[in-house]
């Protein structure tokens, strides 16, 4: 009977002890919520010093200053794209799409004076498939892909990750199809004309 009623006083002062530690520390961070963190860099040498007062930002309206070199959202600017397909190559979860279309001629030049020669009836980024590794803006010749600072990208529907970079119409992309498929069938009708010429002179110059 003792060792019961010992035990269930026991009980008491350590519920009143739990009680006590957490109401201390609820009071503490209540005192502390007194003061006001300011909005800092994380490159900010006292970042993580900061370690009193409240720091709750009314998103979307305020918002934490990103790292420069952070990864985010990837950009492509079209104009200085010069569809090499390297990107698509080394992405690693496939999530770059590129349908090129031969030009019959020279398209035009980038920012940096790279020939264009290519054009892109597609090219198509998923961030719902990227892992944000940053390989394919190491690997472009022309540094026209980009990751940005833009790391709110949310949406209900999953295939509104599907960003679009293409320049060009599906009736453009239709058009420049069209018009290679012609210059590919003159160039072979000329070549076999000059061909044929070849024989017929050869022809001539044995019956002669």
């Amino acid at each position: 009977m003792n060792s019961s009623l010992a035990l269930y006083f026991q009980n008491i002062k350590s519920a009143i002890s739990s009680t006590r530690k957490g109401l201390a520390l609820t009071w503490k961070h209540a005192w502390n919520a007194r003061k006001q963190r300011t909005i800092q860099n994380v490159q900010n040498p006292d970042y993580f010093k900061s370690n009193e007062g409240v720091f709750t930002l009314q998103y979307p309206h305020q918002e934490i200053p990103t790292p420069v070199n952070g990864r985010y959202q990837l950009h492509n600017e079209m104009d200085d794209c010069i569809v090499c397909d390297k990107c698509v190559k080394v992405c690693p979860v496939d999530c770059i799409e590129i349908e090129p279309i031969k030009a019959t001629g020279l398209v035009g030049y980038t920012s940096d004076g790279s020939p264009i020669r290519l054009y892109a009836a597609k090219f198509d980024i998923d961030m719902s498939k990227c892992c944000f590794c940053g390989l394919c803006t190491t690997v472009c010749p022309t540094e026209c892909l980009t990751m940005t600072s833009e790391y709110d990208f949310s949406v209900f529907d999953v295939k509104e990750h599907n960003f679009s970079f293409a320049n060009l119409s599906p009736e453009q992309a239709a058009e420049k199809k069209q018009l290679y498929e012609q210059f590919v069938a003159e160039k072979e009708a000329l070549k076999q004309a000059n061909i044929s010429s070849v024989e017929t002179k050869n022809e001539e110059g044995t019956a002669a």
